[in-house]
């Protein structure tokens, strides 16, 4: 069987179209990015007009709403190259979470939700968020937890708990919403997603949690849901199979996620570099030391493992299989290594590392949550070994 690591011809010029338009476009961008969560609505506009001119905007959403409708291995090449820049995937329209929605839409959702909701997500004229996480000891990294119900009412369904550090809340147009509709969740059913407007009375932003990242727009938030009505016409997919849908889309957002921090990684290497090739200490250049090269040297193996490993879960979901495993490998693996890389890049350039003159301490408060969300490193190694552990018993049986 032949490997064959290159990218298709139009996905290498697509991605250096998109490396040139990070570079002359969004990082010049930059400096006006000064507002408390994510880049204001007005720059985001912008940016995001410019991507639509250059022919880059919505490259994961399918053709018929308006996108370039790329597969997985297409998008590790676009999005790596947008995450290039903080700012980059906003621009694009291809940064959580209305990417994972947007995905989700295209899969689970009714021709008339796709009109209501996917087609102005996908155009960028709204904002989205996935509220599925809760506050202790509700649903974390163990979603079984899940404490917000929604319960048979007239006319459709009532929805009632409290949700935690939901990305994007402040802003949003609506939400999809996980919860218990079953008296139990056991394998994998009895809970629920339902989109609901931002607008339902029913629904509230409480308040902005003070998380060290703030690339996102509309922060992390806690939100309620206080029987918080909506109808028939709400629920997205079957009743009781959300956590089904929650695996079409965790699986590959989780990936798309290391694709964009592998991209800012890389930048935050590069910094790394021309400093290391530009300061002079102890008589020699940064880089003619050995200390620094080993730093140099094992952070371009974290974003080479980190780039094949997030290209064969791309592989693998591109060829129909679920990716679980491969995600959850990806995930863990480049959640650490892109961490590393940012933060051997601020010890490379010492004061100026941690200074506001150079992004890398925005990089490495940025990247450091990855280790935390869409699941933590732990989890992930805790199911790749139960797994490994299952497989070999049935290979020992066979």
């Amino acid at each position: 069987m032949a490997i064959d690591f290159a990218p298709e011809p139009e996905v290498e010029a697509l991605g250096e179209r998109v490396r040139a338009f990070v570079a002359g476009v969004v990082i010049p961008a930059e400096p006006r990015d000064r507002s408390e969560h994510g880049l204001d609505d007005g720059l985001r506009a912008e940016l995001q007009e410019r991507a639509r001119a250059a022919g880059l905007f919505a490259p994961a959403v399918p053709v018929e709403y308006g996108g370039l409708g790329l597969d997985h291995r297409a998008q590790a090449v676009v999005f790596e190259e947008a995450g290039y820049s903080i700012l980059g995937p906003q621009a694009l329209n291809c940064a959580a979470p209305d990417e994972g929605n947007m995905h989700l839409l295209a899969k689970a959702a009714s021709a008339e939700q796709r009109e209501r909701f996917l087609r102005p997500l996908a155009e960028g004229r709204v904002r989205s968020a996935f509220a599925m996480t809760e506050p202790a000891p509700g649903a974390g990294s163990d979603p079984a937890m899940l404490l917000t119900t929604a319960e048979r009412v007239d006319g459709g369904w009532s929805i009632s708990g409290r949700k935690w550090f939901i990305t994007g809340a402040e802003g949003a147009a609506f939400f999809i919403c996980m919860a218990r509709t079953g008296a139990a969740i056991e394998a994998g059913r009895g809970a629920t997603m339902f989109l609901v407007d931002a607008a339902n009375p029913g629904v509230r932003v409480e308040r902005i949690v003070d998380a060290i990242d703030r690339s996102f727009p509309g922060g992390h938030a806690e939100v309620v849901f206080e029987d918080c009505r909506v109808g028939d016409d709400a629920v997205l997919g079957a009743v009781g199979e959300g956590y089904g849908y929650a695996q079409i889309r965790l699986a590959p957002a989780r990936l798309t996620h290391c694709m964009r921090w592998l991209g800012l990684a890389r930048r935050s290497l590069d910094l790394a570099l021309d400093r290391a090739d530009e300061r002079e200490a102890f008589g020699a250049k940064l880089g003619e030391l050995g200390m620094v090269q080993q730093m140099l040297a094992d952070s371009v193996i974290d974003l080479q493992t980190s780039r094949l490993l997030i290209w064969h879960c791309a592989w693998v979901l591109d060829s129909g299989a679920p990716g679980r495993h491969e995600s959850s490998v990806a995930k863990a693996h480049v959640a650490e290594a892109v961490y590393r890389v940012a933060d051997r890049a601020v010890q490379i350039c010492g004061s100026l590392g941690v200074s506001g003159d150079a992004p890398l301490a925005r990089h490495l408060a940025e990247i450091r949550p990855f280790r935390i969300y869409d699941g933590p490193t732990e989890t992930h190694k805790w199911a790749i070994a139960r797994r490994a552990v299952r497989v070999r018993a049935r290979e020992r049986s066979a």
